[in-house]
């Protein structure tokens, strides 16, 4: 049935479902847009609407895709800069006790952090040092440290630079009793890890029946105790002001003795893997321990009589040498120029030497043990082996000017602060075999420091030791060479005269029952 509709609804009727069309871009038809138009021109009722017909157009289309929280806002800011003012944030901030103790009382505690900000400015007078926002922030984050450790004493030992991150280092020790506890922690964690191992090597055992060889490798150096030798001090490491400090585990003689032969920069990642000919036997974090070790123990020094020897240890210690000292109640200083004068002879180092073998202290690797022996004839039998000659190196508080050179560079270089006011200089020491190293002194102060990426001076370009020679093959000899097949001839021949061999033997035998019988 068709309607009764006038040209002029028909057209109407045309034109909105033209305007009620879609755009295929934004989906919008534009009979809808203008309703909300001019639904807006009425709500706000805008002067001269007109002349801002299209700005509203335009902010009622934006508003329909724009969401309803600003999404700059919003978003969290994950740079560098902002995470690294994150996490020194808490450097700034002032403890509850810090405040309590000032209004408390006039009673001034003892506390091991060091004045970092007035040593700095002694190395910053002969041009050396970190600038003074990094020396502040260090400052704060050794501040952190006593805080958080029983610390009797805490030094900035200095900052190694790595590839991706540099490290820096504080030199501690532990108030009397209080590492203990610690290293008993540690000792049952090392104790339950030994035991898993023994019964997982027993379970082996039982099972593996195949024989073991003869050979026993050469026995292992251990490691010197806590306080004493490589691991007189403790170390922590931080790769920013602000983030955790780590503890560095104590360092093994093998340890030393592989970092003497390789040269690998350093990563800043403790957990980094050390690839390397002859193969390092621990992480980044065993070859920094090891460098570090090395480097006290080469450019550790002191003015002259600063330190003593304790008169009642000099007694115990007439046997073995000496490696405790304390400092000289009577020192009164040495004059800035002649701390500087070239023949050294005013500067001792204070750190223990390490031997070739690793450790400051030599051990003799042939000892016998009960287990070697089982009775009294096999030891005399067996040859015992040539005693090795014991490692001799220089004693504690001998004087830099004995150094070694290497191929005429000296081993150290003595300056003055500033040449132009000599009267207000101070002596400062450069190490040439570890760059990086310094020291300064001045009446009755003095520091060392380390800013350098951990390596040792070497006059050539550093090469790779040469891996083992290749193995000679087993000498060759008629047991081991093989024969070849005989022919067919040569075994009828071999049969034939084995034949033989067998009736003339079983001839023997009867005629020597005959005789048996007639006797």
């Amino acid at each position: 049935m068709a309607l009764n509709v006038t040209p002029k609804e028909q057209e109407f009727t045309n034109a909105k479902s033209y305007l009620l069309t879609a755009s295929t871009n934004s989906n919008i038809n534009l009979y809808d847009h203008l309703s909300r138009v001019l639904t807006k021109v009425l709500d706000e009722r805008p002067v001269n609407v007109v002349d801002v017909f299209e700005d509203i157009s335009k902010n009622v289309k934006k508003s329909k895709f724009s969401p309803d929280f600003d999404t700059i806002l919003n978003k969290v800011d994950k740079t560098t800069e902002v995470a690294l003012a994150e996490s020194q944030k808490s450097l700034f901030e002032r403890n509850q006790d810090e405040g309590e103790h000032e209004g408390g009382g006039e009673d001034e505690v003892e506390t091991p952090l060091p004045n970092l900000p007035e040593l700095m400015n002694y190395f910053e007078q002969g041009g050396v040092g970190i600038s003074r926002e990094e020396t502040i922030r260090i400052f704060l984050a050794l501040k952190q440290l006593v805080d958080n450790y029983p610390l009797q004493t805490c030094r900035f030992w200095g900052k190694i630079l790595g590839t991706e991150k540099n490290y820096i280092v504080a030199e501690v020790e532990y108030r009397e009793g209080e590492e203990e506890e610690e290293e008993e922690e540690e000792h049952d964690g090392d104790e339950d890890m030994e035991k898993d191992e023994e019964e997982g090597e027993g379970e082996e055992h039982e099972e593996d029946d195949t024989p073991k060889p003869d050979f026993k490798p050469p026995p292992v150096i251990p490691k010197e105790d806590n306080h004493t030798g490589a691991n007189k001090k403790l170390f922590f490491v931080c790769n920013e002001p602000g983030k955790a400090w780590t503890k560095l585990p104590p360092v093994t003689p093998a340890q030393i003795v592989c970092a003497r032969q390789i040269k690998k920069f350093f990563t800043g990642r403790l957990d980094a893997p050390i690839i390397s000919y002859p193969p390092f036997p621990g992480n980044e974090i065993n070859y920094l321990r090891a460098q570090i070790a090395r480097i006290s123990a080469g450019t550790q020094i002191s003015p002259l009589g600063f330190y003593q020897f304790d008169e009642e240890e000099e007694e115990e210690e007439e046997e073995g040498a000496r490696d405790t000292f304390i400092e000289n109640p009577d020192y009164e200083g040495i004059p800035v120029k002649d701390l500087v004068d070239p023949s050294l002879a005013n500067w001792v180092h204070h750190a223990q030497h390490i031997l070739p073998q690793g450790r400051c202290s030599w051990f003799n690797p042939i000892q016998p043990q009960e287990d070697d022996f089982e009775d009294e004839e096999d030891e005399e039998e067996r040859e015992e082996p040539d005693e090795p000659e014991p490692e001799v190196g220089p004693p504690v508080l001998t004087p830099i000017s004995e150094d070694v050179e290497i191929e005429s560079t000296p081993p150290w270089t003595a300056r003055l602060s500033s040449t132009l006011v000599p009267q207000y200089a101070i002596a400062m020491m450069q190490s040439n075999l570890w760059p990086g190293a310094y020291a300064f002194g001045t009446e009755k102060k003095f520091e060392n420091v380390y800013i350098g990426s951990g390596h040792k001076y070497l006059p050539d370009n550093y090469s790779p030791p040469p891996p083992p020679p290749v193995e000679e093959e087993f000498p060759s000899g008629p047991e081991i060479t093989e024969a070849e097949d005989p022919t067919p001839e040569e075994e009828a021949a071999l049969r034939a005269a084995q034949r033989e061999a067998m009736e003339a033997a079983e001839d023997l035998e009867d005629v020597e029952e005959d005789d048996d019988d007639d006797e």
